[in-house]
């Protein structure tokens, strides 16, 4: 596992059964193989969540790191939330290659995939998207939405 794991989401992924175990390993080894450098992987509302450090950018609304991405285990299905596929063309186009990696439209919500198998999330496309944002451009878009651009 590359230097960014943590301990508490090793806790996090030892306490499920083993299938979603090993669904949600392969999932944060993607992130963790493909997030770009800055961000950090934490335990933040009850989840592992990839994030961009308030020592960076502490003007977030809640106080809390801005989150890039996030993964869960549910009661009915796992969910990946990939904060950093906004609504609008980038959303649309994500769902696109999903359909066509997939064969299938995805299970989402505005910003949240939901699975019942690793089968079902195109890791190659996740890597992808998540090499495409830089930590910089990251915050400089967050911080162009807040002020109204």
């Amino acid at each position: 596992m590359p230097d960014r794991a943590t301990p508490e989401v090793d806790a996090y992924l030892a306490a499920l059964p083993d299938d979603r175990r090993a669904a949600l390993a392969a999932l944060r080894a993607t992130i963790l193989a493909h997030l770009p450098a800055g961000y950090v992987e934490s335990m933040t509302w009850g989840m592992p969540t990839y994030e961009v450090p308030l020592a960076v950018y502490p003007d977030t609304y809640n106080r809390k790191p801005l989150p890039l991405c996030a993964f869960a285990s549910k009661k009915a299905h796992m969910a990946l939330y990939l904060m950093c596929v906004p609504a609008g063309d980038a959303e649309q186009a994500f769902r696109d290659a999903y359909r066509a990696q997939v064969g299938k439209d995805p299970d989402m919500g505005r910003s949240c995939l939901r699975f019942r198998t690793l089968e079902a999330v195109p890791l190659d496309l996740v890597g992808t998207v998540l090499a495409a944002e830089p930590l910089d451009a990251y915050v400089a878009r967050e911080r162009a939405v807040r002020a109204g651009a």
